[in-house]
């Protein structure tokens, strides 16, 4: 008598890995990801897991692109919630999508924004298309204020030559936008990802158990600073 396949016992194999890789990152940690030990809890052997996923880090690449993916659809569905014309009211929302996410999602967002996985080195070209596209949300918002020249970045620092090249990378994944809007876009991301960081981390204090005031007046600053008064 054949016995069933695998493929047939778990309908989804691919899937049922890459959820009991997330179990493992969310108890153990990132660094801790076994194919070997993935494979002991779904009862399957070792090599019916390199059928899918060659080594560990072609693991944790695929569960990089998967959490980019998941943060890009909130923070483009935030966006598209609010009128084209509301340009601050679309800012603000993505913002609050943003932490909203993490916190529905701190093992997925710890991943792609969190401390480097020791001895992992991602594949840019793998991973580019969905990190480009997960901020590309902010960056047309930033791109339209600009357009309507509303975009308030007096003395802003000029991109070094050498790393203009990167930002011409992210086009083809992430939208067409200056290199202007491209770099206000990297600073007000790396405010909300520091207080986000520290609060997933609780490392907020004294504002309490968590830092909505806090948060939502950082946000009301950032559009203070980078959006001129109409």
């Amino acid at each position: 008598m054949v016995r069933p396949t695998l493929k047939k016992q778990i309908p989804n194999l691919q899937d049922a890995i890459k959820e009991m890789a997330w179990k493992q990152i969310a108890e153990f940690g990132a660094s801790a990801i076994s194919l070997r030990a993935i494979a002991r809890e779904l009862k399957i052997t070792a090599p019916a897991i390199y059928n899918y996923f060659s080594d560990r880090d072609a693991l944790v690449t695929a569960l990089i692109i998967d959490a980019y993916k998941s943060f890009g659809d909130s923070q483009l569905a935030a966006r598209d919630a609010v009128p084209t014309e509301d340009m601050i009211g679309r800012m603000k929302a993505i913002g609050v999508a943003y932490r909203k996410w993490a916190h529905t999602y701190p093992q997925r967002y710890q991943l792609i924004f969190g401390t480097p996985l020791p001895g992992y080195e991602a594949p840019l070209m793998e991973v580019l298309p969905s990190a480009a596209r997960s901020l590309s949300a902010l960056v047309t918002v930033v791109e339209q204020l600009r357009v309507a020249e509303k975009l308030n970045v007096s003395n802003f620092p000029e991109v070094k030559a050498e790393y203009k090249e990167s930002f011409e990378m992210w086009k083809p994944y992430g939208g067409e936008a200056d290199i202007l809007s491209l770099s206000v876009a990297m600073i007000v991301w790396s405010r909300v990802h520091g207080l986000v960081s520290l609060e997933i981390a609780n490392n907020l204090p004294p504002f309490g158990a968590t830092g909505d005031d806090l948060y939502l007046y950082e946000l009301d600053s950032i559009a203070r600073q980078f959006i001129k008064e109409t």
